[in-house]
Order: C-alpha cells, then structure tokens, then sequence
C-alpha cells in the first residue's frame, strides 16, 4: 500500500514543471516513503530514488527521508543496510545542502539520551559532506552544526577512572576523536586564507574551541601520560589548542584576557561571547597544570605576569563547590606560584581582590605557605593584615599569626630589618593579633588556636626585644596590651575555668548516680550543654574526657599566659 503511493506520488509529479509541487505531495511523498523504509522496502526506495526520471523530485523532497534513514541506520538491520546507506549517500549528493543540514540536525538534536553517540558519530561525515557543498558561504552554516552537535556531546557522562576512558564506557573519547576529523577540513580553510568570508569562519571555529574548552575539557580529569599513555581525552585538549593557534589565536594573548577587558577593550559585549571566562580558566588549567601546548607559549612572559592572569581563573574555579574545579583551582595556583621567586610579588597587585579572595579559599595551609612566601616584605604586612580581619577561622588566624612571629624573628637578623615588622608598623598588626573578639566572653576553647599562637608571639616578642632595647617598641605598648588583652583573657580564662569545672564536677556525680544494674545491660548515653550549645550524645566516660581536655588546654593558655607576666614582672636587663 505504502509502496503503491509513493510510486503514484513520483509518477504524479514527474509531469509536473518547474518544480511546483503541492503540499500534499511533499506530505504523501514523506509518510509513504517513511513507511516504505520501516517496512523493509528499502531496496524499493532506493529504485526509486536512483530513478533519473525522477531527479527532480528527489532534490526537493528527498531531504524528508533522513529521518527514517538515520533510524535504520541506528537498528543497524543487516537486510536493510546497505539499501538505506546508498539511498543516504545519494540524497547527500541531490538534495539541497541547506535543506540536508537542517534535517540532519534535527536528527541530531532529537537523539534519544541512549543513541546520542551512536547518532553523533554516524552523522558527523554527512554533516561535514553537506557543509562542504555550501561553499564560501558556510560560516554560520558550520558555527550552527558543531554548536548542535556540542551541545549532544556535553550530555554523555564524563569518564572518572583510567578504566572507564580506555574503555570508552560512554563514548565520549570516540565523539571527542570524530568531532577533530569532521572540523579539520575547515580548520584548514581558515588557515589558508584571509578574506572576510574566512574571518567568518575563524570565528565560528573560535566559538567551537572556546564551547569545548568549557563542555567536555571543564568537566575531565585528564589522566598523567604516565598513567595512560594514549588518552583521547588528552589528545582532544591538545588538538583544540592547536585549532586556536591555526586560526591565528595567541595563546598569551588569550591568558591575558581578563586583564586586557579592565582596560575596557571596545567590544566589550561581543569580546565576552567570543571568550568565555570560564573556557580561559581551561585554558590557563591546561597549559599550566597538563603543560598542553605549554611549548608554544613564550618564555618571555614573567612568571608574576602569568601569576596575574591566572588569578581570575584560580578565584573562578575555587569560587565553585564541585570538588573536580576545587581541585584544578588548587592545581592552578600551586603551579603558578611555584613559578614565582620567593619575597617578589609588589604589594600593588593587593590592589587585584583575587589575591585576598583566593588564599581565603584554600583549604591546604601548604598552598596557603607557598603564596605567603611569594609576597614581599610589604605584601605580606596587608596579607596578614587583610586575612586576620576577615579570615574568621581560627586555625587559619594562627597559622598568619605563627607567620608574623616568623617574619618579626627575620627582621631581628642582622642586615634583614624592615620598616614594616618592626617599630611603628607592628602595633597595627599587633592590635589585631592580640585581640579577644567578645572580650571575656570569648570562646576559648573555640578559638583556641589564634589564642595560643597570640601568647607565643607575645611571649618571643619579651624575650626576644629586652626591655632595655625595645627594638620593636613591644615594652613601651606594654601596658596597653594589659590593659586590652592580657587582663581580659585573665578574665576569660578563670570564668571558662570555673564553668567546666562545674560541669565535671556534675557529670562525675550523675555518674555515681547512674543504676549499676543498667549500666550493665546497657550503656548509658547522655547530653552534655556547654556555654549553651549542645554537645552530641556521649557516653559519661566521653563526657568526662571533653571536659578534662577542655581544662588541659585552659591550663596551657594559663601557663603561657602566667611567664608573660613573669617576664613582664621581672624586666630583664642588660
């Protein structure tokens, strides 16, 4: 039945001038054709088809086939095969290109989430066939097709594990390898000339290589060459840097991005399309940490340069909550860093806020070490200001306060005093370490870090800076410093004291009070309230240990905190 109509339907038309066909034959050639093919009657279609007499007819609605074509093919139906390829390949050459793109791209885009791959990589060589067709005039044309298909092979799971990309579990490495084959013959044209109609093409072919630096190169986590020695995964990262130089893209130019666009570059609008930050953050992420393409970049860049450029990128990646950017912003910074000589990053690049926002991100105190150890003398001094005020994390506060101690004992070495930890500069500094943030009412035991770090300092600066030297000015800011932290955390420290004292003392006679009977048939789990705040349930044994521990380190505040005023008591002289 089928079969009849689209035999009635061609030999209807084939007396028809000039092309002028209804829409009801577009629609019966169409549907009965469609039908044709799933029913097995491809070898027919194909007759049909490849029928000189109806060439015409062909070139205007041959298009309307492919979809039930790229189904078959999908199946993969041995009887049908060959039929439904040869009747593809013909329509390729017959119809009109600008009507096969847009009818391969549907297909494409319609893919079912389980055939996506399988539909990208079996329609790649038409697509690419038919763009060819198109001439000089096939920028948009191109932009639009690898836009499409991009966007199908962002949606294929990435693989995780060296298994899982040799074994190409989800056909991302095979979609990545064919994508290079289908976009080299116009990576090619582009290079070759350098007429408008090409610089149309180079930007298309700029918005492909920024897309996939973005989706898939964002997401991977490219495995050592050591580790896996051929990566399809790497090999596309290689070649999608390759395809910016061939188009006349500088890779420094391109790292240098976001600082060129605070000079307000004119374009401004259409300069952030075209350069995504986030394609830039790959970029800079490939080259510095994969070293990708690294030999092509210009030794004559200052290593503090590309510190610089990299920094929004850093800031972006650690600005994320995905453990894998996490990962490549931590990665990024230690390799830009340990590029830079120790003491030489100027304090003007504390002008930059991804030189504030960035180490406030870091989690691992060796990276956070390696950018202290960059910054000079003067940077460090805002560094430590800027991270005490707004750092709120008192591990991280003693661990700048323990720096401070580092850089004042430098400073006492002969030749190696500076103006800025020593004398009139520290005490600013100083103010902020030895601070209690509620007074009295202070946490302790919370802040316990920042607390002891601050009574190690002050007790070095005693001993180190005698009375009668007073290099640092520590002995005639002496009594202020009673006055503001000593005698306040005195304070503090007796009240804390005295409260989980109180606390053992309870929890000990609750215990006595507990039934041995039940005790012995079951553990008794209870809750301990200290300074308002709930503890998790504990067993008294775990209560009684908290509340010893608490006190041990209220002792070792106390002790630190009594040879001060020894050594203040005492004076020491020359």
């Amino acid at each position: 039945m089928a079969l009849e109509q689209l035999s009635d339907v061609v030999q209807r038309c084939q007396a028809i001038q000039d092309d002028n066909y209804t829409t009801e034959d577009y629609s019966v050639f169409q549907i009965a054709g469609r039908t044709c093919l799933e029913d097995g009657e491809s070898a027919q279609v194909l007759s049909i088809v490849l029928d000189e007499e109806n060439k015409n007819i062909v070139r205007c609605m041959g298009w309307n086939l492919l979809g039930p074509l790229v189904q078959i093919l999908l199946k993969k139906e041995d009887n049908n095969l060959p039929h439904c390829l040869a009747t593809l390949t013909h329509l390729l050459e017959v119809c009109s290109p600008k009507e096969l793109l847009v009818g391969l791209l549907e297909q494409v885009e319609e893919a079912h989430p389980d055939s996506i791959a399988e539909t990208v990589i079996l329609l790649l060589q038409p697509l690419q066939k038919v763009l060819l067709r198109l001439g000089s005039r096939k920028a948009s044309s191109v932009g639009m097709a690898l836009s499409t298909l991009l966007d199908q092979v962002a949606r294929l799971p990435v693989p995780q594990t060296k298994e899982q990309e040799e074994d190409d579990v989800f056909s991302l490495c095979r979609c990545c390898s064919a994508l290079l084959v289908f976009v080299r013959p116009f990576v090619e044209e582009a290079k070759q000339s350098r007429t408008p109609k090409e610089d149309e093409l180079r930007t298309e072919l700029l918005k492909f290589s920024m897309k996939s630096l973005c989706e898939p190169l964002l997401e991977v986590q490219l495995k050592d060459p050591e580790t896996l020695a051929e990566s399809p995964l790497r090999n596309f990262a290689t070649e999608i840097l390759g395809i910016l130089s061939d188009i006349g893209e500088s890779l420094p130019d391109l790292l240098s991005h976001s600082l060129l666009r605070r000079r307000e570059v004119p374009g401004f609008l259409e300069e952030e399309v075209c350069y995504p930050k986030e394609s830039l953050a790959s970029l800079a992420y490939l080259l510095f940490v994969q070293h990708i393409a690294i030999d092509t970049f210009p030794t004559v860049f200052s290593s503090v340069f590309v510190l610089q450029c990299n920094m929004e990128y850093i800031n972006l990646f650690l600005s994320r909550t995905e453990e894998s950017r996490l990962q490549k912003g931590l990665d990024l910074y230690e390799k830009s860093l340990v590029r830079v000589e120790d003491n030489s990053l100027p304090v003007q690049l504390m002008e930059l806020k991804s030189f504030f926002s960035v180490p406030q991100r870091i989690k691992g105190l060796k990276v956070l070490q390696l950018s202290i150890d960059k910054f000079d003398t003067e940077a460090k001094y805002k560094f430590f200001q800027c991270m005490l005020k707004t750092s709120h994390h008192a591990g991280v506060e003693g661990y700048i306060i323990k720096n401070i101690k580092n850089q004042i004992d430098f400073a006492f070495k002969p030749d190696k005093g500076n103006e800025w930890f020593m004398g009139a500069h520290l005490f600013p500094l100083l103010r902020q370490v030895l601070c209690l943030p509620q007074g009295p009412e202070t946490d302790l035991l919370q802040n316990m870090d920042r607390v002891m770090e601050s009574l190690n300092l002050l007790r070095y600066l005693l001993i180190r800076d005698k009375a009668w030297r007073n290099q640092t000015g520590i002995w005639t800011e002496l009594y202020k410093i009673e006055d503001y932290y000593m005698k306040p955390l005195r304070t503090g420290l007796n009240m804390s004291k005295a409260h989980y004292e109180a606390e053992l003392q309870n929890t000990k006679d609750n215990s006595k009070k507990t039934n041995a009977k039940e005790s012995q048939t079951q553990e008794s789990v209870c809750s301990l309230t200290v300074g308002n705040e709930k503890m998790p349930n504990m067993t008294p044994e775990m209560q009684l240990q908290v509340l010893h521990s608490a006190l041990h380190t209220f002792d070792m505040m106390e002790s630190v905190l009594a040879r001060i005023e020894e050594i203040i008591e005492v004076k020491e002289k020359p």
